[in-house]
């Protein structure tokens, strides 16, 4: 039986589950083949497309497992949001207009994987199938590393076993996804990340007032760190700079994110970037501040030691700051972080079973027939991740962070080099993106490495180094493609910054 808290929060949640399954209804009824399912038919307003980037980005590391890891360590974690700031900037400004008109110019192509072999003419598909793969293997770890977070998050807010957490959470997200698309991730990631962002700075706030002001905060954080010698309120505080570095390097990842550029592929014109760019930006600054605050004004608020988990400690301040029905809603923007993540990590990881794979078999599909089979490529992975979570041993953020680096390192330098870079070859592309992908999974899983350096770093240079040299040394693209790459360079053309 739930208490009177228990049962306000609880009430609170359930009309958010509601709230994410009647979009998903409706965008069950906007899908009506393939393109819409996997890319919402390239029609995405900037606003849109912003909204949705970030918090298809913004998993439950942001409210989870950064303020988790600032509460235990201190301000030396922000260098991780730093980075991820400048990266998505970069990110905005260099990737998404070229992406929006390349990947249409390149066969029209709906996917990270047939934009990859399109633009090189793989005729073999091997770099379009091992794309495939890498899509699926890195995937599948983060949806897994969501349903941890949700089964932490119930287990956190109710005492509920974290199995029944990632049932909930994984059948909620599974099932607007399912029948919604691309379409249903993107319209509830904008619910979501509004929702996000305003409990992200309404937490902050209350605590400096709880704490009578700036001073406040201050003075009780610098008598903890006091007392335990720490260094809550130090950027370079007890790290080294291979901490630093690794930390920064967090925005190397964004240039090959498959759910996060994916929303640039779908903007309705390469110039609406410039828009896109200026919302995100601004939405992502605002979040991932409130985001640093939480988790240092948490050593304020409780002692590092009063929580058992660190990374619940977003979930302590909204439960104890707040009345039980805003406290739910606020925790409901914990569930926001998690599910949208996941909703469009199942459309990413459902197009490259179906478009990247299945299609290659050569067995035609009806319309109606591929939409089906992407439906049931996200019951698969999902299903796949579930398992995974419940036998995960690793913290929320190491988890994110392996299945980043992953993608960071592997599709990151061969984007780039796609869009700016004509001498581009097949035989480059996919021996830097393989090397790449080898890299994070070898580097990842051996501790002395690991613990000392991001695997990212490694992985992102060796990508990039192989796939020049490899690129060199073969035989230079043919014309048609040479002339394809003006085509898409023209037709961006038109976006500026300021």
């Amino acid at each position: 039986m739930l208490s009177n808290h228990a049962a306000w929060t609880a009430t609170a949640i359930v009309i958010y589950f509601a709230l994410m399954l009647f979009i998903g209804y409706r965008a069950y009824r906007s899908t009506g083949d393939l393109g819409d399912y996997m890319l919402g038919g390239r029609r995405l307003p900037p606003a849109v497309a912003a909204l949705s980037a970030g918090a298809a980005d913004m998993s439950g590391w942001l409210l989870m497992g950064l303020p988790g890891a600032l509460y235990a360590t201190g301000l030396v974690e922000a260098w991780i949001a730093i980075g991820l700031t400048v990266g998505a900037w970069l990110n905005w400004r260099f990737t998404a207009p070229r992406l929006r008109s390349y990947t249409e110019v390149a066969g029209n192509a709906i996917t990270i994987p047939s934009f990859l072999g399109n633009r090189v003419r793989d005729g073999s598909n091997a770099l379009r199938i091992a794309s495939g793969l890498i899509v699926l293997v890195y995937f599948t770890f983060y949806v897994s590393s969501g349903m941890t977070a949700g089964g932490t998050f119930f287990d956190s807010t109710f005492g509920i076993d974290p199995v029944w957490g990632v049932v909930i959470v994984g059948g909620i997200t599974l099932l607007y996804t399912l029948f919604g698309g691309f379409l249903a991730a993107t319209w509830t990631d904008v619910a979501q990340g509004l929702l996000m962002m305003t409990a992200l700075v309404a937490v902050p706030i209350i605590v400096i007032i709880k704490q009578g002001g700036f001073s406040g905060v201050a003075d009780a954080l610098s008598t903890y760190d006091a007392a335990n010698q720490a260094h809550h309120l130090s950027l370079f505080g007890g790290a080294s700079l291979l901490a630093v570095i690794s930390a920064v390097a967090w925005g190397l990842g964004y240039f090959g994110q498959p759910h996060i550029i994916v929303r640039f592929m779908a903007l309705r014109s390469p110039a609406e970037a410039k828009a896109g760019r200026r919302i995100g930006i601004g939405w992502m600054v605002l979040s991932a501040g409130g985001a640093v605050a939480a988790g240092i004004f948490g050593v304020a608020y409780f002692a590092p030691d009063t929580l058992a988990n660190p990374e619940t400690v977003f979930l302590a301040l909204a439960q104890d700051l707040f009345h039980p029905l805003v406290a739910g809603f606020v925790l409901a923007a914990v569930l926001a972080a998690i599910m949208s993540t996941m909703s469009s990590q199942l459309v990413v990881s459902s197009s490259a079973l179906v478009v990247d794979l299945f299609e290659l078999t050569g067995r035609q599909l009806t319309k109606k027939q591929e939409v089906v089979a992407g439906r049931l490529a996200v019951l698969g992975v999902a299903a796949i991740a579930a398992v995974l979570s419940l036998a995960a041993s690793k913290t929320i953020l190491k988890m994110v962070a392996f299945a980043w680096a992953g993608f960071g390192a592997s599709f990151g330098p061969i984007i780039i080099l796609s869009l700016y870079w004509r001498r581009l070859t097949r035989w480059g592309a996919l021996a830097g993106l393989v090397t790449g992908a080898v890299t994070v999974f070898v580097w990842g899983n051996i501790n002395v490495l690991s613990s000392n350096l991001y695997e990212i770093v490694p992985g992102f240079a060796l990508n990039l180094l192989v796939a020049v040299v490899v690129s060199l040394a073969t035989q230079a693209p043919p014309p048609a493609v040479l002339d394809e790459f003006e085509q898409a360079k023209a037709a961006a053309a038109g976006f500026r910054s300021k």
